[in-house]
C-alpha cells in the first residue's frame, strides 16, 4: 500500500474513534437502534496502521519496537 492510503486509512479510523468517545458506541434514531465499530477493534487498527507508516517513512529501522528476552535456566 502507498503511504498515502495508509494515511488515509489513519484518518479515517481516528474519525470512527472520535464519533465513537463523543457520540457513544450505540445511538438510536425512532425505533432503529445503530451500533458502531468495535472501539477495541480500532484502537488496535490504529497501532497496526502507525506502525506501518512509521516503518513506510523509515524502512532501516524496522526493528525499533522489537524487544529481545533472555532467560537463563538454572
Amino acid at each position: 500500500m502507498t503511504l498515502s492510503s495508509l494515511e488515509e486509512q489513519l484518518k479515517q479510523i481516528n474519525e470512527a474513534i472520535t464519533a465513537i468517545e463523543i457520540g457513544g458506541q450505540e445511538y438510536q434514531i425512532g425505533s432503529r437502534r445503530l451500533r458502531r465499530a468495535d472501539l477495541a477493534l480500532l484502537y488496535k487498527r490504529r497501532k497496526e496502521l502507525e506502525a506501518q507508516i512509521s516503518y513506510e517513512n523509515n524502512p532501516n529501522n524496522g526493528f525499533a519496537n522489537t524487544f529481545v528476552s533472555v532467560f537463563d535456566r538454572r
